[in-house]
């Protein structure tokens, strides 16, 4: 019986250690995800600016040749009669659990919260918690 309860208290103790690590594991993971969701969006705009930049579809004059959303990116622009698109889906925010991004205008400020609305410029995460090295996923 003495052995019993020595084997269940190491099991215990071994599974009280194995949890934060589990924790650990999944943050890691959400992170990963975010700045890979980050990239793509992030590629899928320069990708739009750079043909608008080549004229191969007509853009707003105060657009500067950015998207207006995002919503752009996945329904995709006429391009010589055949449908271009940017961006298959937009992706599911992980820490936020939405497909809610933070959007920047290219005549917002940099530090501002707020989307002016003109055009696309810079998307990132609504979410305010803080990641394993001390920033903002906000700030990502």
């Amino acid at each position: 019986m003495v052995e019993l309860i020595v084997v269940v208290a190491i099991l215990s103790v071994l599974a009280t250690a194995a949890v934060p690590i589990a924790r650990f594991q999944v943050k890691r993971e959400k992170e990963r995800e975010l700045r890979r969701d980050l990239w793509e969006m992030r590629a899928a705009i320069d990708r739009y600016k750079d043909a608008a930049d080549k004229g191969a579809f007509q853009v707003k004059a105060d657009s500067l040749g950015y998207p207006p959303d995002l919503d752009t990116l996945v329904k995709g622009v006429d391009v010589q009669g055949k449908k271009v698109r940017f961006l298959r889906r937009i992706p599911i925010d992980p820490m936020t659990g939405t497909a809610e991004w933070g959007m920047r205008s290219n005549q917002d400020d940099p530090d501002s919260d707020s989307f002016g609305g003109q055009n696309v410029f810079d998307v990132y995460s609504k979410s305010q918690n803080t990641a394993m090295d001390g920033t903002k996923y906000s700030t990502w």
